[in-house]
């Protein structure tokens, strides 16, 4: 369904990310895991859009898309949750959600998804601040908020950029949660994520970069082998224990 094949790409004359390769098949949740400064959302700027390539190629759904521009890519089926979540602060709750619905891709299946209804229904707070600001709601809540506003653009890719950096575990737990939806429903994910223990829980197998490289691939069935190898985790995570995230589980 997706695939990298050799990304390279950087900022100015720094080099970044140096072939870096990976797929997700449908209806898959797939993680990159790595220290701070490992390049992971180098690569997602460079898989959304905002950043250009030197070298490689983004295959989605068969179809060469490394040259189209970041709009054009979530008309292809593919949504991103930027870690800075990017939202509209002064406007509403709604218009937020309203803006990305009117924008939706229409492609086969993926049109029939996600609808306003649906996205408040998997984050029921929404309701009561449909005509709130997005700047009056906590950290928390406007991740909830990025999240549905993907989910309204209806990809059957979602990309998801260190969705637990900075949140209460209480938050966490309800993300993950919904990620779970998410990949019951037969959505393909792709999951950045410094947590470990997080990311286990919510994908299937994964990708460990380290300085622009994919340095290590965790297979199905080897998550509990990969936390508990320390020797691992000291090289490509910075000692990250093995158990850490191990409170925000659900």
């Amino acid at each position: 369904m997706f695939r990298l094949e050799g990304i390279e790409a950087g900022y100015g004359e720094l080099p970044v990310l140096h072939g870096v390769s990976l797929t997700v098949d449908r209806n898959e949740a797939v993680a990159i895991i790595g220290a701070n400064g490992a390049g992971k959302s180098t690569l997602v700027r460079a898989i959304s859009g905002l950043l250009p390539l030197r070298a490689g190629r983004i295959v989605h759904d068969g179809r060469e898309i490394q040259q189209l521009p970041a709009y054009s890519r979530a008309e292809q089926g593919i949504a991103v949750v930027l870690e800075n979540r990017a939202l509209f602060g002064e406007l509403s709750v709604r218009v937020n959600l309203e803006l990305a619905e009117a924008h939706g891709t229409k492609r086969g299946a993926a049109a029939q998804r996600f609808r306003f209804d649906d996205v408040i229904e998997l984050f029921p707070f929404m309701r009561a601040r449909l005509q709130d600001s997005v700047d009056l709601l906590s950290g928390g809540e406007q991740q909830m908020v990025a999240i549905a506003r993907a989910l309204l653009l209806r990809p059957d890719l979602l990309i998801m950029d260190e969705p637990s950096t900075g949140l209460a575990p209480k938050v966490v737990r309800d993300i993950v949660a919904v990620m779970a939806r998410l990949r019951a429903g037969g959505m393909s994910i792709l999951l950045v994520e410094q947590n470990v223990m997080l990311a286990s829980q919510a994908s299937e197998r994964a990708y460990v970069m380290s300085l622009g490289r994919v340095v290590h691939e965790i297979k199905r069935n080897e998550w509990a082998e990969f936390r508990s190898n320390e020797a691992l985790l000291r090289a490509y995570l910075g000692g990250e224990r093995a158990d850490a995230g191990e409170s925000n589980a659900p």
